[in-house]
């Protein structure tokens, strides 16, 4: 049987050559993070290959989306409709390969990433839908909705803000299907972090009531395995794995630097790492028996011809809750809710013709929300001024998690960004509120959503310079010009 090492080294080589043949990317983190990855996706991530939009399969993000080639390898060796050519014409325009993996390019990204901490924040969106979406369809003996979410993240997430916003409100939420592993590999574009990133990173997350396992040797699979069977032994709280690793490992001359991280690593280094870590093949070859031992198209089938078989049993004992879980999983809307909801808003508005907008909007929501089960509202923290709660909402947490209204917290960026995970995981509608001007904190995660094309809706109040008395901070004015000029974005 081939050693787990030698399986690790096909990820690193795949990230190596593609690199090398593009002239441009960032091999350091594949090389880095491949141990950990051949023990997550080879022994423990339940997926399908086949079928890239199973629902019941779990979600893997890579949030250090620069480092792109690691789960580009992944799907190619696991067996995705990701060839070898397609690694070949990696970051070249119109590739299925771009530079940051980007949803709806190729089969088995879950989200795009790039914009670093966000992949993090739609991990732990993905969870929260997961949650909420079992709390609301499983019945006894009947899980339907049960998987975990998995999110890869660098130094460089870390320092975002979003990962503060975000991990913060999953510690609040006690989303225990969400595991993280921390790549703590001390090295950025820059270099040495220690100069600008000194956080005691494993207390400040448990200090947002996480589970933290410290100090996992990112390079010994056993000790990864490990960490990973406990971080699933734990149900009330998120978990993150903090791994050492060494950017670029195997590169005798680089590795550990920040001359890995953003560049090819040439010709004479490439050879000195294969000779290093006794890789014999040539560019872009994987040997028969390395790729079987990769290959995860059986092992995906047989998992989902498991559940396939739990949900024909749901479907006898509970057919209308397993026909509005397929409504909503694949984003059809329910029959005759259009023609409904235009009914009742004509109704709304010749009982009250000249409500304020933000009593209308309410009124429009409280409509949605009943016609359409799978609204999952929200606000950062300004419901009763953006009028998003309605009289039957009904809060998210942990003790009562299939509610319909997220209490956000004053996390504007990551409100938006969970709700890109939402969106993603599917079977719901998200929406959420703020102020307009206060969009401006959100505006990338709001932009990615319009790239990913997701049905994500924003209810920004407070729209005009009229306000007064708030004075300029809270006036906006370009705002609404600058979201209309948003590709993909309606106003």
């Amino acid at each position: 049987m081939t050693d787990r090492r030698t399986l690790a080294n096909a990820i690193r080589f795949l990230s190596i050559d593609a690199v090398q043949a593009a002239n441009s990317g960032h091999p350091g983190a594949p090389m880095g993070m491949a141990d950990i990855a051949e023990v997550l996706w080879r022994g423990v991530l339940r997926h399908n290959p086949a079928n890239p939009q199973w629902a019941n399969r779990d979600r893997f993000v890579l949030s250090n989306g620069h480092g792109s080639m690691l789960i580009y390898s992944l799907l190619h060796l696991t067996g995705y409709d990701v060839t070898i050519d397609d690694l070949k014409s990696f970051r070249q325009l119109h590739s299925r390969t771009p530079g940051h993996p980007e949803y709806g390019y190729t089969a088995g990204v879950e989200t795009t990433t790039g914009p670093l901490g966000q992949g993090l924040a739609n991990a732990v969106g993905m969870a929260l839908a997961e949650r909420t979406l079992a709390a609301q369809f499983n019945q006894d003996q009947f899980p339907i909705v049960d998987h975990y979410t998995y999110c890869f993240a660098g130094d460089g997430c870390l320092m975002e803000g979003v990962s503060h916003e975000a991990c913060s409100l999953a510690g609040t939420l006690g989303l225990g299907k969400l595991i993280v592993f921390y790549d703590d590999n001390g090295i950025s574009i820059d270099g040495d972090v220690r100069g600008w990133f000194s956080d005691d990173t494993p207390a400040r997350f448990e200090s947002y009531g996480w589970q933290v396992i410290r100090g996992v040797d990112g390079h010994d699979a056993t000790e990864v395995g490990t960490a990973l069977k406990t971080a699933r032994q734990e149900v009330s709280r998120p978990t993150l794995i903090c791994c050492r690793t060494v950017i670029g490992f195997g590169a005798p001359n680089l590795a550990g630097s920040e001359k890995t991280h953003g560049a090819p690593l040439g010709d004479a280094e490439i050879q000195a790492t294969r000779d290093a870590l006794g890789w014999i093949y040539g560019p872009f070859e994987i040997p028969a028996d390395i790729q079987s031992a990769w290959d995860a198209k059986a092992q995906g089938a047989k998992a989902q011809a498991e559940w396939d078989q739990l949900f024909a049993d749901y479907q006898t004992q509970y057919p209308d809750l397993a026909s509005e879980f397929e409504r909503r999983v694949q984003g059809d809307l329910p029959q005759n809710a259009l023609v409904a909801f235009d009914k009742a808003i004509a109704e709304t508005q010749s009982e009250s013709p000249k409500l304020a907008t933000r009593k209308a909007s309410q009124n429009a929501i409280e409509v949605v929300a009943k016609l359409f089960p799978e609204t999952l509202g929200g606000s950062a923290d300004l419901g009763h001024s953006n009028l998003t709660v309605w009289p039957e909402c009904q809060a998210n947490s942990q003790d009562n998690p299939g509610g319909n209204y997220m209490h956000y917290g004053v996390r504007e960026f990551g409100m938006c960004a969970l709700m890109n995970g939402i969106a993603l995981h599917g079977g719901f509608l998200p929406f959420g509120g703020t102020f307009l001007i206060f969009m401006e904190y959100a505006r990338n995660a709001v932009r990615m959503a319009a790239l990913m094309k997701q049905r994500v809706i924003y209810v920004f109040t407070h729209d005009s310079i009229g306000l007064g008395e708030d004075g300029p901070t809270h006036q906006p004015n370009e705002q609404l010009a600058s979201l209309r000029s948003t590709p993909g974005l309606e106003t």
